[in-house]
C-alpha cells in the first residue's frame, strides 16, 4: 500500500468535509429563510445567484471526494499498475493549482491552500515511491 497516496486521500476527504461544514456554518446559515437551500443574498445577490453559489460550494466538496476516492484506489493499486498511469500526475497538478488559486484569491488568509498544497505534495511523493 502506498502510504503517501493514502495520506493524501484522507487529507483530501477531510478538506472537503471541513469545506462543506464550515461553509454551512459560517456562510450559508445566515442566508437561509427557513428552507434547506439558502435564498437570501441581501442587497447584493438575488435568490438564483445564492442557490447556484450554494450548489457550487458543495460541488467542490463532491469533486474533492472524487479525488480522494481516486487517491484511495491508487494507494491500494500495485505499483506496476500506477507507473504508466497519468492519473497521479493530473491529481498532483489539480491539487497544486487549487492551492495556488486559494492562496492568491485570499492573499494567503484562508488556510485551505495549505491543506491542498500538502495533499499535492503527498500525491507527488506517492508517485516517486
Amino acid at each position: 500500500m502506498n502510504a503517501f497516496f493514502l495520506a493524501a486521500a484522507w487529507l483530501t476527504f477531510a478538506i472537503g468535509l471541513v469545506h462543506s461544514v464550515f461553509g454551512e456554518w459560517l456562510i450559508f446559515r445566515r442566508m437561509r429563510q427557513g428552507g434547506f437551500i439558502p435564498t437570501n443574498g441581501g442587497q447584493v445577490l438575488r435568490e438564483p445567484h445564492v442557490r447556484i453559489l450554494w450548489a457550487s460550494w458543495h460541488v467542490l466538496t463532491v469533486l474533492g471526494w472524487g479525488i480522494a476516492a481516486l487517491l484511495f484506489w491508487l494507494a491500494q493499486a500495485p505499483q506496476a499498475q500506477i507507473a504508466p498511469s497519468i492519473i497521479p500526475q493530473i491529481l498532483t497538478a489539480a491539487l497544486a493549482a487549487s492551492s495556488a488559486l486559494v492562496l492568491i484569491g485570499t492573499k494567503g488568509k484562508h488556510p485551505g491552500w495549505i491543506g491542498l498544497l500538502v495533499a499535492a505534495a503527498l500525491t507527488f511523493a506517492g508517485i516517486m515511491v
